[in-house]
């Protein structure tokens, strides 16, 4: 390649910039990372990175670029708040949009094939034999987040239209919400520990504060509200928020597809309130019961 469009010169740029961007949080993830095995692999990334970087320099002529110091500390919050498994793969998944980007590039710049292919194979090579003890837990959380949606949902939908008034709704919700809490970490750290594992009161901890974010979150609407069916209709946005929510995280972390455990999740969780709703209304026709 001997000239280059200032357009096509603007994209290896940016390129490179993204390049040195990634470059640097890759470093900073090494120096996160627990184990030497996990700081390697990051290390390793990082400086094909910056030859994914020094790549591009040369095609745009030599001229140079710094990494994106903000964008560099945004990824490495991410890392830090959900994990360096989940900021990586989150991470890839941009790049799986920028080798798009690359192959747009490869009749003009020769050689992009090579950078293309060792994006696709051997970053993703590395990335899968990250071990983080973090993602060991994932079965408590969801277990403590299931079990959360499911019977809280339930009984609150159930509470809504017994009781209708808001604060004795709420105020059952946390009663049932906390014991229910108490009830799952232990029942967790029992399963655990006739398993033989070792790690059964983490795992049991991990269940319990699912649950009881859960339980907030799901509780919240009661005490905003005085309507007990807004307090309801919102109580199920935020049932739905928390599914998409911990969906995406897990269908990213764990590579697996986001859109059939999200429709699982929420078609168990919803049906269980509609459910416990109808009950509600019955037994308070039937009873007669007005409070």
């Amino acid at each position: 390649m001997t000239t280059l469009s200032p357009a096509l010169k603007k994209k290896l740029l940016q390129f490179q910039r993204s390049e040195r961007t990634e470059a640097i949080v890759y470093e900073r993830l090494a120096c996160l990372a627990k184990g030497e095995n996990n700081k390697k692999l990051l290390k390793q990334i990082a400086a094909d990175e910056l030859r994914h970087a020094e790549f591009w320099r040369e095609a745009a002529g030599g001229e140079q670029t710094n990494g994106n110091l903000f964008r560099a500390r945004w990824w490495s919050f991410i890392a830090r708040v959900f994990g360096i498994t989940f900021g990586l793969r989150l991470m890839e998944k941009g790049e799986e949009h920028a080798q798009k980007i690359y192959a747009g590039v490869s009749k003009s710049v020769p050689g992009v094939d090579a950078v293309i292919a060792d994006e696709e194979a051997h970053e993703q090579k590395l990335i899968g034999l990250l071990d983080e003890k973090k993602l060991e837990y994932v079965g408590s959380i969801v277990l403590g987040l299931n079990d959360a949606l499911v019977e809280l949902t339930g009984a609150l939908a159930g509470f809504s239209f017994a009781l209708q008034n808001t604060r004795l709704i709420a105020l059952l919700g946390v009663i049932t919400g906390v014991a229910a809490t108490l009830s799952m970490a232990a029942s967790e750290y029992l399963a655990n520990r006739a398993e033989g594992n070792s790690d059964a009161f983490t795992a049991s901890l991990y269940t319990g504060v699912a649950y009881l974010i859960t339980v907030i979150l799901l509780v919240a609407p009661y005490f905003v509200f005085k309507n007990y069916l807004h307090a309801l209709g919102t109580m199920l946005v935020v049932v739905v928020a928390v599914i998409a929510i911990f969906t995406f995280y897990l269908s990213v972390a764990k590579n697996e597809k986001f859109w059939h455990r999200f429709g699982e999740m929420a078609l168990i969780s919803l049906g269980v309130a509609a459910l416990s709703f109808g009950i509600g209304v019955a037994a308070r026709l039937w009873l007669g019961i007005e409070v």
